[in-house]
């Protein structure tokens, strides 16, 4: 006796059907919040005709740095160094290649949460000898609420907005059939570079003899979430 074939599964009806109409809706949230964290960049530079002395400096000012960011404490989430270099320069002119001069670089990224000692730390550290200092760059950390926020908003939305098209046609939503985001990032970003300040070396106060603190404003972060969800509802009489 031969054992009848399984049916194979038939494939899902991609429009719904008569019996079960399906409405697919997209749902969209954009927030306006506070930043939590600001990065600064910052490097320490040395010249000079010995590669021992250029060296030395540089590890001077390498500690003179890293000294004073540590010097506040919990208002400085991390301190991280990145590229550390010294490189010969070589004469542009005469026969032969001869070193000129050395140039040193080590390049260190602060992270802060407090931003009431962003400016005074910023202008004390671009008042360092051969310092220069970008930034502050703003963000939110990985895990804010507010991605929370906006993933929640842009759902109550889809939902919101798919109750609304099932009134106007006299019904009501009967099943949620899929949720998914939009794409595989979520469209969680931030816009940055707004608040970004270009290097500089700031002027030294004439009375105090130090740098006057910058009175830094943070960037407003925009968080973005965008889900597709597809809805079953009772059928409509037309």
């Amino acid at each position: 006796m031969t054992t009848p074939e399984p049916a194979s599964p038939q494939p899902p009806v991609p429009y719904g059907t008569p019996g079960a109409p399906r409405i697919a809706v997209r749902g969209e949230a954009h927030l306006e919040v506070d930043p939590e964290l600001a990065r600064l960049g910052i490097t320490a530079g040395a010249r000079g005709r010995d590669r021992r002395a250029a060296l030395d400096d540089l590890t001077r000012r390498n500690a003179a740095v890293l000294d004073l960011v540590r010097s506040y404490g919990d208002a400085v989430e991390r301190v991280e160094t990145g590229a550390f270099s010294v490189t010969p320069e070589l004469t542009k002119h005469g026969r032969g290649e001869r070193v000129h001069s050395y140039h040193g670089t080590v390049r260190i990224t602060a992270e802060l949460t407090d931003f009431t000692a962003l400016g005074e730390l910023t202008t004390r550290l671009a008042d360092l000898d051969l310092t220069h200092v970008d930034g502050p760059w703003w963000s939110l950390r990985p895990d804010s609420p507010a991605h929370r926020e906006a993933r929640q908003q842009a759902v109550r939305e889809a939902v919101q907005r798919a109750r609304e098209y099932a009134e106007a046609l006299g019904t009501r939503l009967v099943a949620l059939l899929e949720l998914a985001d939009a794409d595989a990032e979520n469209r969680l970003a931030h816009q940055a570079g707004a608040g970004r300040m270009r290097s500089a070396a700031y002027a030294v106060a004439a009375e105090a003899g130090t740098a006057a603190p910058l009175d830094l404003e943070p960037e407003r972060q925009h968080v973005y979430a965008v889900v597709d969800a597809r809805f079953t509802m009772n059928p409509p009489r037309l």
